[in-house]
């Protein structure tokens, strides 16, 4: 079974960034949507996929754990910002008590795995990570 990682990210990025601006953007994003190769889906799950390498597994983690951290961040702005019911919410957030990233960084090689390739060349990991992190720890 493929995963889609953008179905569980796009009701994720409607709720912190409102439908009005993401329907902006879809009309004026061009056909093929640019993504930074060096920091695709499909780079990061080869650098985390490095077990052996300690370098590539430190920076695996630390990417990992900046994306998870910086949209923990968003979140909890988005809560004190706006008016957002708390089921609303609850629908973004993150349930990640006692979960290490090393956990994380599993899942997302799992899930990258059930993706073709060229997929995760044209994603950027940010999109990947979350989607995979919100598939198995949302607060749903």
């Amino acid at each position: 079974m493929k995963l889609n990682f953008f179905a569980a990210f796009v009701p994720v990025a409607v709720a912190l960034f409102g439908a009005g601006s993401l329907a902006h953007a879809q009309q004026a994003a061009p056909q093929t949507p640019s993504v930074d190769p060096s920091f695709s889906a499909y780079t990061l799950a080869q650098e985390c996929a490095q077990k052996g390498d300690n370098a590539a597994l430190g920076q695996c983690i630390g990417a990992v754990r900046g994306i998870v951290r910086g949209y923990q961040y968003g979140v909890l702005f988005l809560g004190q910002h706006s008016q957002l019911n708390p089921n609303e919410t609850q629908a973004v957030s993150l349930c990640l008590t006692n979960t290490p990233v090393s956990t994380m960084v599993d899942e997302f090689l799992a899930d990258a795995k059930q993706v073709d390739e060229d997929a995760l060349k044209r994603t950027p990991a940010e999109v990947a990570v979350l989607g995979s992190v919100h598939s198995h720890h949302g607060c749903m």
